[in-house]
């Protein structure tokens, strides 16, 4: 790799459209990886503003950084991803999509109506969940996350 391929930190974050401190936070993850002026300044290959866009990408969908390092760590030899590597994963992270989906339309459509967790309304939850039903099926706000409250 010739020193033309290694940008400074400054500008690399700036053509990524981050903070610096996101990119060294990516590096200590194992997300990214910089190599080191003769005075210890970070250099990224600028091959690696592909693979930001990526983590950022999946970030937007929703991914958590482990999800998004283990898909990383699907490429051969720690290369950037291309176009086939994105259809392939996001392929895979489509169920995961569809379930948070569900899941945001769940809450739009029961945001006005009882939770299932005895906050809104004491009387109201006494219909709805009469001896806090909802808790033993576990913790949160059991019927926005998809429970039916008991017939």
């Amino acid at each position: 790799m010739s020193s033309n391929d290694l940008v400074p930190i400054g500008e690399f974050a700036r053509r990524a459209g981050i903070a610096p401190s996101t990119l060294r936070f990516y590096e200590q993850q194992g997300l990214l990886a910089s190599a080191r002026s003769s005075g210890g300044r970070r250099l990224y290959p600028r091959a690696e503003l592909r693979r930001v866009a990526f983590i950022r990408a999946a970030q937007s969908v929703g991914l958590s950084l482990p999800d998004i390092a283990a898909a990383l760590a699907t490429l051969p030899g720690g290369r950037t991803p291309t176009a086939a590597d994105w259809q392939k994963l996001s392929r895979q992270w489509q169920p995961l999509l569809d379930s948070r989906i569900a899941a945001l339309v769940r809450l739009r459509d029961q945001l006005a109506s009882c939770i299932g967790c005895g906050c809104l309304s004491l009387r109201r939850c006494a219909l709805y969940n009469p001896g806090d039903t909802a808790a033993r099926r576990g913790p949160g706000a059991r019927y926005l996350l998809g429970n039916k409250p008991a017939a």
